[in-house]
C-alpha cells in the first residue's frame, strides 16, 4: 500500500504540473511495462475534469494515445529482444513473470483478438503486447485493437474519477473489487466471442 501511495503522489504531481502531456507520458510508461497504475492516472484526471480544470475528451484522448504508444514500445521489445531477456532484465522495473505467463497463454489460446479484449483486463492488459510482438502479430492490426480496446477501460476509470471528485482516492482501496468485476465481464465477453466463433 505504501508503494501505491508513493506512485499516487508521483502521478498526481506530474499531472498537476504538465497536464495532458503528463497524462500521455504516464500512460505511455504504464503500457511500456513500467508499473505506474492507470487506476491512479485516469481517476485523478477525472477529478480534474469534474473541477473544470480538464476536458474529458482531451483526457481520454491523451490516455488512449499514450496506451497505444506505450504498447507499441512493448510490442517491439517483445519482437526485438524476446521473452528470456525481458524476464532477465524486467525484474528491475517489477515485471511480473506470472502476469507475463498468463498473457502468453491467453495469446496462444485466443489469438490476435485477445489483444482487443485484454485491454480491459487487469494485469494481462499491460503484458499482452509482449507475446504479440514475439509472435510478430501484424502491427497495424495490433495498433487498431490496442487503440479501440483501451477506450472502455480508460473511460471507466475516468468517469469514476468524475463521479467521486475529490474522493477519487477511495478507488485505490477498492481496486481489487473493481478488478474482479472487470475480469468477470471480460470472461463473459470471451465466452460469448468463442461461442459466436464456433457457430
Amino acid at each position: 500500500m505504501v508503494l501505491v501511495e508513493l506512485l499516487a503522489g508521483f502521478v498526481t504531481s506530474v499531472i498537476s504540473q504538465i497536464g495532458y502531456v503528463g497524462i500521455f507520458l504516464l500512460m505511455v510508461l504504464e503500457s511500456a511495462l513500467i508499473p505506474i497504475p492507470s487506476e491512479v492516472i485516469m481517476p485523478f484526471s477525472g477529478f480534474l475534469v469534474a473541477t473544470g480544470e480538464f476536458n474529458l475528451f482531451y483526457v481520454l484522448a491523451a490516455g488512449t494515445i499514450g496506451n497505444l504508444v506505450g504498447s507499441i514500445i512493448a510490442y517491439y521489445i517483445g519482437s526485438r529482444i524476446g521473452r528470456n531477456l525481458v524476464l532477465r532484465y524486467g525484474k528491475y522495473v517489477l515485471i511480473d513473470e506470472n502476469h507475463l505467463n498468463l498473457a502468453d497463454r491467453w495469446f496462444q489460446k485466443f489469438g490476435d483478438k485477445i489483444v482487443f479484449v485484454s485491454r480491459n483486463l487487469p494485469a494481462v492488459r499491460t503484458y499482452i503486447s509482449l507475446p504479440a510482438g514475439i509472435s510478430k502479430m501484424n502491427i497495424t492490426k495490433f495498433s487498431i485493437y490496442t487503440f479501440i480496446g483501451s477506450i472502455p477501460w480508460n473511460f471507466l476509470l475516468l468517469y469514476v474519477g468524475v463521479i467521486l471528485r475529490q474522493n477519487w482516492e477511495l478507488l485505490l482501496r477498492y481496486t481489487t473489487i473493481l478488478d474482479v468485476i472487470v475480469v468477470i465481464s471480460g470472461a463473459a465477453f470471451i465466452v460469448w466471442f468463442l461461442k459466436k466463433r464456433i457457430k
